[in-house]
């Protein structure tokens, strides 16, 4: 089993991922596959992490695959394991992550770039729970709950031809979306405090945090590298800050990416939202936080004001 150490630390405020989490609190008392979709970078795996630590499973291991990350012969003995001398350099039995897995979770990612031969193999794991090392005839039996995630359009490849129907109907039985971080506004501001403790702990450090137009950059722009660009981002402005607030400038935010527009975000709620938190930011720093002469400017209540920036997160840089 991986100590607490070992997982990542889910950072969520957003309404649409406290509804994923809730669930994945109902995915994980079974023991069905289950196939994570999202873009790049948007945390499938923290997700699979969850998946497992809420699992009947929890106990044993979560065992980690990138199936990307090697070619075909290579990822065929990573997962199922040979025996001495079943190709040149095999030197000594290995056991495979299935093998490993035993008893508890594997996590395939990027199952998407498995070839098709790998895929045949795959699917009778997933099927009758047995492999076969490579080099051998004799039959390992496993009892595994596997997990898979990818960021490719999985249907298009099976219309194509390029990944197996059946597999990814034995895959697909619990689907989970993940949504991109530019749908995900209210954990921005989470995720940007969490990297950047990290980043002055890091780095050595301080700061007090962001200034209004930083965090009005990161809340606009569109983050098509999601979380994993946040983090490198928040890196980036640790190394080049050097103020006592992290500065737009420190971010290095591309102006072409950073309309609210090119976001990918259609739902009229979020934009209005977006809208007012930044309109009323706006108005607070005229005012210079004065949320009595603030409400005046608006012409509404003093009291609803302060409703509105619990509700909308707006925070006082100074404070």
């Amino acid at each position: 089993m991986l100590s607490k150490k070992e997982y990542h630390t889910l950072v969520v405020k957003s309404p649409i991922i406290v509804e994923k989490l809730a669930v994945i609190d109902r995915i994980a008392k079974t023991d069905a596959s289950v196939l994570i979709l999202g873009e790049s970078g948007v945390g499938k795996e923290l997700f699979a992490e969850q998946i497992h630590l809420r699992s009947l499973r929890r106990e044993a291991r979560f065992i980690r695959v990138n199936c990307a990350a090697l070619p075909e012969g290579l990822l065929e003995s990573e997962l199922f394991g040979h025996v001495k001398g079943a190709f040149t350099s095999a030197f000594t039995n290995r056991q495979g992550r299935f093998e490993l897995a035993d008893g508890g979770t594997i996590f395939l990612d990027e199952i998407g770039d498995i070839t098709l031969p790998l895929q045949a193999k795959l699917l009778r794991v997933i099927q009758q729970k047995t492999f076969e090392k490579v080099g051998s005839d004799v039959s390992i039996t496993v009892n595994v709950r596997i997990l898979a995630a990818t960021n490719k359009d999985i249907e298009a490849l099976v219309a194509q031809g390029e990944f197996r129907s059946d597999l990814y109907y034995r895959l697909n039985v619990l689907p989970l979306y993940i949504p991109p971080l530019r749908q995900r506004l209210e954990d921005i501001r989470e995720l940007a405090a969490f990297f950047l403790k990290r980043y002055m702990l890091e780095t050595k450090k301080r700061f007090n945090g962001f200034s209004n137009e930083a965090m009005h950059a990161m809340l606009s722009y569109a983050w098509p590298g999601n979380i994993r660009e946040l983090e490198n981002c928040i890196e980036r402005a640790c190394v080049m800050g050097k103020k006592s607030w992290i500065q737009e400038e420190d971010l290095f935010l591309t102006k072409t990416a950073s309309s609210f527009q090119e976001t990918g975000s259609r739902k009229l709620k979020t934009a209005i939202n977006v809208f007012k938190a930044h309109f009323i930011q706006r108005v607070l720093e005229e005012n210079k936080w004065n949320q009595t002469e603030t409400a005046k400017v608006l012409d509404i209540q003093r009291t609803y004001l302060s409703r509105l920036i619990k509700e909308l997160d707006i925070i006082n840089p100074k404070e």
